[in-house]
């Protein structure tokens, strides 16, 4: 959050308060997302962003024996993908974008996690 604070194109941000209604796959029922955050840029441009582990942005391979950790992987997966579909849709409706960042992109941008 402090990365945000210090950037001076970013006239505001906010954490968790965009609210967005989806279905998820794993239920059929309908559920709220509370982006991370949403940040406006001073030359018009919004992004909401959601920070994840980057081995929850894919797929998990499917093991030779299925386990109880693989499921979890896959209704995992199911749930943000669910999320992440009606993100990109809201932003979309907005002129906004919508992103995931990982450790990968902190690490680029030289934010560290503690």
């Amino acid at each position: 959050m402090r990365f945000f604070d210090e950037q001076p194109d970013i006239i505001s941000w906010n954490s968790e308060e965009v609210v967005i209604p989806y279905r998820c796959k794993t239920d059929g029922r309908l559920h709220r997302y509370f982006v991370d955050f949403k940040v406006q840029f001073s030359d018009g441009k919004t992004f909401l962003i959601e920070i994840k582990p980057a081995k929850e942005t894919v797929p998990p391979k499917r093991p030779k024996k299925q386990t109880r950790r693989y499921i979890t992987e896959v209704m995992t997966y199911a749930k943000n993908y669910s999320k992440w579909e009606a993100a990109e849709q809201y932003a979309l409706d907005r002129g906004w974008e919508f992103v995931v960042w990982t450790e990968d992109t902190l690490k680029k941008l030289g934010i560290t996690i503690l």
